[in-house]
Formats: structure tokens, C-alpha cells, sequence
């Protein structure tokens, strides 16, 4: 690579001189968080950006950044409501796009949910597992056929994904205790290994998929937290990184926390991205320390034979519905 940019870089300054005008890109989640701030920093290079969100009427309001980003620089942005957890719903905003025949140059998986009370989804797969991957899953199939040639896929994974591999004899906890943050940590997993399987499929079309972890900033996602709980989070992370000999867990803002998405859908380069798992713009290392909260990639999230398992396991878990 050639650029130098590193944990403190933000979205606008992995951007700086490009024109994007000639791009179209989907990303999931726009109305909040790092995913609104994605959509922001494209539409101000030009880009057109097709954003998802769970309700157009109340997203409206929070999209104006991007809008006004966009005017000022010939962008877009068009919303397109879907709720990842709800399979027939991913399929009929699918069916939209396709019917619409605009080709994306790539897409940012960046929509979820973290740590939340055990439940399920409309089709009764656990929560976190059914809207972080299967719902993604669903959606992104679907609209292959529309990413361009040499297009990206990025998925946003985590660092929790250091906590568990996939479980794929019991994806849905039914035969064991719910543990919020090992569900999470299973589904950014998923997302990571989602993300290896894409691109050993679509790589000989110059498609190539990477996984991001974006980093941890302040942003709604750990909504299901108090407060007293997320200070509990930092101070766990804070001493199990001190007990490995690690330096102190650093908080990005959201505009850090969005430049690996946006370094990896459009200034990376694809055969050094493609499977791979990605942090602080750059390509992590496996790092198989036990701590769940060090830096790296386990190297069960990149493992080619259980994201082909993977796969196939979520291929028969949607195809009745």
C-alpha cells in the first residue's frame, strides 16, 4: 500500500483526492453511527450511496449530513428500508434492486446489533446471529449479480469476534445457556467467515471481500448496555489487556472508526484485501492469544473449511422461508 494511514486516520483523509463520482455504493445502516458516517464521508467525494435503514420516516432526519455532503459535491443518497431480520423482507428490497439493474461497485455490510436480550428473529433465528449474518447473508447473495467487476464486498466484523468461533451445531441457542456477548461475538465471527467464503466465489470476477474491525467508538450500538455495565466493558478490557501485555484499549471517534470501511471499498487494493480480516486500514495479523480483547484476527475467523460450513449451514437455515 501506499498510503500510510493507521488507527488514527479518518474517513475524510483516507478519501482525500478521490472522485468518486463514477461509484455506486450500498451500505447497510446509514441512520446512525459509523454507518451514517460512511455514507457521509462517500457522498462528499461524489459518490452515489444507496443507504439501508429500518424506517425511512424516521431516518430522514438523520441522513441530512449526508444529504447536505452530498449536494455539495454532485453525490447521492437514496434510502431503501429494510429490516435485516426478516428474510422475506431482505428478499423484497432485493427484489427492488434488481428490478432497478444499477450496479454497485460495492457494498459495506455494515448494519447490526450487539449484546441483546436473548430473542428471535421474525423467522425465529437468534437475534444476533439472524440480523448480523443471515440477514446480510441473504441480502448480499441475492444482489451478487449487481456488483461490478472488480467491485468489494466489506463486512463489518469485530474484535468480539475474538470471544467464539461459530457454533454451528447450535446456531440459535437452543440446546445451551444464552450468553449475550458470546452471541455477538459468534455472529461477527460469522460476518468475518461470510467474508472468506464471498471472495473465494466472486474473486474471478475481480470481486474480492475483506471483513473489518472498525474500532471501538461511542456510537448507539451497545444501546442494551447501562452505563454502568459499558464502564464495566472498558474497565474488563482495560485490565485483560494490561494482564496480556498489551497497551491500553484506545477509543476512535466515529469519523476513525469509519476509515477502514471506506479505505477497503475504494483505495485498497483487491488482491491484498480479498479474505482477508482488516484494522486501523490495514491487513491484521492472526493473533490466536486467548484474551478476547487483543488486537488481530483469530484465525478460526479466517478459516476456509468452516466458512464453506458456514455457508452451507446458512444456505438450509433460509431456504424455506
Amino acid at each position: 500500500m501506499t498510503e500510510n494511514f493507521n488507527a488514527e486516520s479518518t474517513a475524510d483523509e483516507v478519501l482525500e483526492g478521490h472522485d468518486l463520482s463514477a461509484h455506486r455504493i450500498l451500505v447497510t445502516g446509514v441512520a446512525s453511527g459509523i454507518g451514517l458516517e460512511t455514507a457521509r464521508s462517500l457522498a462528499a467525494k461524489g459518490a452515489h450511496v444507496v443507504g439501508t435503514v429500518r424506517s425511512l420516516e424516521k431516518a430522514e432526519a438523520a441522513v441530512s449530513a449526508v444529504r447536505e455532503a452530498a449536494s455539495k459535491s454532485g453525490g447521492s443518497l437514496s434510502l431503501i428500508e429494510i429490516n435485516l431480520a426478516s428474510i422475506k423482507n431482505v428478499r423484497s428490497a432485493a427484489d427492488k434492486l434488481l428490478a432497478d439493474q444499477q450496479t454497485f461497485s460495492a457494498v459495506i455490510a455494515n448494519a447490526g446489533v450487539m449484546a441483546t436480550p436473548q430473542g428471535v428473529t421474525e423467522d425465529g433465528f437468534e437475534t444476533q446471529f439472524g440480523t448480523n449474518h443471515l440477514g446480510h447473508f441473504a441480502l448480499i447473495n441475492a444482489i451478487a449479480s449487481l456488483i461490478a467487476r472488480n467491485g468489494r464486498v466489506i463486512v463489518l466484523s469485530s474484535q468480539a469476534h475474538r470471544v467464539s468461533n461459530v457454533d454451528l451445531a447450535d446456531p440459535n441457542f437452543e440446546h445451551q445457556d444464552y450468553e449475550p456477548f458470546v452471541a455477538y461475538g459468534r455472529s461477527k465471527t460469522a460476518n468475518a467467515l461470510f467474508a472468506v467464503a464471498f471472495d473465494q466465489r466472486y474473486r474471478d470476477r475481480g470481486i474480492r471481500a475483506a471483513s473489518v474491525m472498525p474500532g471501538n467508538s461511542l456510537t448507539n450500538l451497545p444501546r442494551n448496555f447501562t452505563q454502568e455495565q459499558l464502564q464495566g466493558l472498558f474497565a474488563t478490557v482495560g485490565k485483560a489487556r494490561e494482564e496480556a501485555g498489551l497497551p491500553p484499549a484506545e477509543l476512535k471517534s466515529v469519523a476513525q472508526a469509519a476509515a477502514t470501511s471506506v479505505w477497503a471499498a475504494v483505495v485498497a487494493r483487491g488482491d491484498e484485501i480479498g479474505g482477508r480480516y482488516l484494522e486501523d486500514c490495514g491487513v491484521a495479523g492472526i493473533n490466536d492469544l486467548e484474551t478476547p480483547f487483543a488486537d488481530g484476527v483469530r484465525s478460526y475467523a479466517l478459516d476456509v473449511a468452516t466458512a464453506e460450513a458456514l455457508w452451507a449451514k446458512s444456505e438450509e437455515m433460509i431456504q424455506s422461508i
